[in-house]
């Protein structure tokens, strides 16, 4: 056995070699440039090494959007993009470019090194050389995600057979959370920067807390059907969508962005001012009440009322109106600002999400 000297002495050692092997490199390069002549992409990367003493960011850009890391410690690499790469290739980020009065993305799961199933078609690695089989893999995605958002809606559904699609999908963004594990603020993994609803929409699903969210958000068939309306699709588009077998765009929304979300993405164009109305169903406790809170951007001023909802009955459904107001010499072209609006007693903060944009993305 060994002696407490020698254990102290080879604990120090372990550190200290550490300590100085782990250095980290960067490589200016594009995963799909490797030439013939590199057996593998690592090798092709290790030719490519740039030490580096500080955080990847804090270097000079180069032409190629993305940057490959390489730590020595783990002996490894990992792909590391610039923010206009990242939002290319994440399928789930906003801001909505194709109905801009609604906020997405909706929420964020986990789909981050997930263990998932792999075909035997190809190896791990994806790359042709690679000849290992294998039915599992570590991947990560937008695929990734919503399996785990679908498994929440199963769940939401079994224990509330009563609500409705729109309903569960209340559930999981009004009390989705925007803090980590360490109480700070959900960081984008882009760039490293604070994240925003653009990034995260509503925040990241909190499954205990969405089976009672307190209030729902909730959209019937025919508020979807005048969604569809505003937004000017064909008669014939829009049985195709929903399956009847009449539509009547009589009735239809002067503006998209009054659709009974659980979110707000309020577009100013040339106006001013924006006026929304949403409704809340009760489906916690009956005789409760909730206030609300709200939190603004520099740019805009908002107001809400009623400031206070009051409900008798599970069920009930209560209306408020929320006026947006872009304060006097914004210009803001091609930037966003957020904020939220939260309906709160002791026991449920209801919070909505809301960006603001002066013009289309």
């Amino acid at each position: 056995m060994a002696s407490p000297i020698t254990i102290i002495t080879l604990i120090f050692l372990f550190l200290l070699y550490s300590a100085e092997a782990k250095r980290t490199y960067i490589v200016r390069v594009k995963h799909s440039d490797k030439p013939e002549s590199f057996s593998t992409h690592h090798d092709w990367y290790t030719s490519q090494l740039q030490s580096i003493s500080t955080d990847p960011q804090s270097q000079s850009e180069s032409e190629s959007p993305l940057l490959y890391t390489y730590t020595t410690s783990f002996n490894g690499f990992s792909a590391f993009l610039d923010t206009d790469e990242a939002e290319s290739l994440l399928s789930s980020r906003g801001p909505n470019t194709v109905t801009p009065e609604i906020l997405k993305p909706d929420v964020i799961g986990p789909g981050v090194n997930i263990l998932a199933g792999w075909s035997d078609a190809i190896g791990p690695t994806g790359l042709d050389k690679d000849s290992r089989r294998t039915q599992f893999n570590i991947m990560s995605g937008t695929s990734m995600s919503c399996p785990h958002i679908s498994g929440l809606a199963g769940l939401l559904k079994a224990a509330h057979p009563e609500w409705s699609p729109s309903a569960i999908k209340s559930a999981l963004m009004t009390t989705a959370y925007n803090l980590d594990n360490t109480n700070s603020p959900l960081r984008d993994a882009a760039d490293n920067s604070l994240s925003n609803p653009h990034a995260h929409g509503s925040g990241h699903v909190d499954p205990q807390k969405a089976l009672s969210p307190g209030l729902v958000y909730d959209i019937s068939t025919e508020e979807y059907i005048r969604f569809l309306c505003s937004l000017d699709y064909t008669v014939d588009h829009i049985v195709a969508i929903v399956k009847r077998p009449s539509v009547n765009c009589s009735k239809k929304f002067s503006n998209p962005g009054q659709l009974n979300y659980p979110s707000f993405s309020v577009l100013f164009g040339g106006k001013r001012v924006v006026r929304y109305t949403r409704e809340v169903t009760n489906v916690g406790a009956p005789n409760s009440v909730y206030k609300v809170v709200v939190n603004g951007a520099p740019s805009v001023g908002i107001s809400v009322k009623p400031s206070k909802l009051s409900f008798r009955s599970v069920g009930e459904k209560k209306r408020y109106t929320v006026t947006f107001v872009s304060k006097k010499g914004v210009s803001l072209t091609n930037k966003a600002e957020f904020g939220s609006i939260t309906w709160s007693n002791p026991q449920h903060q209801v919070r909505s999400p809301v960006a603001f944009s002066w013009n289309r993305f």
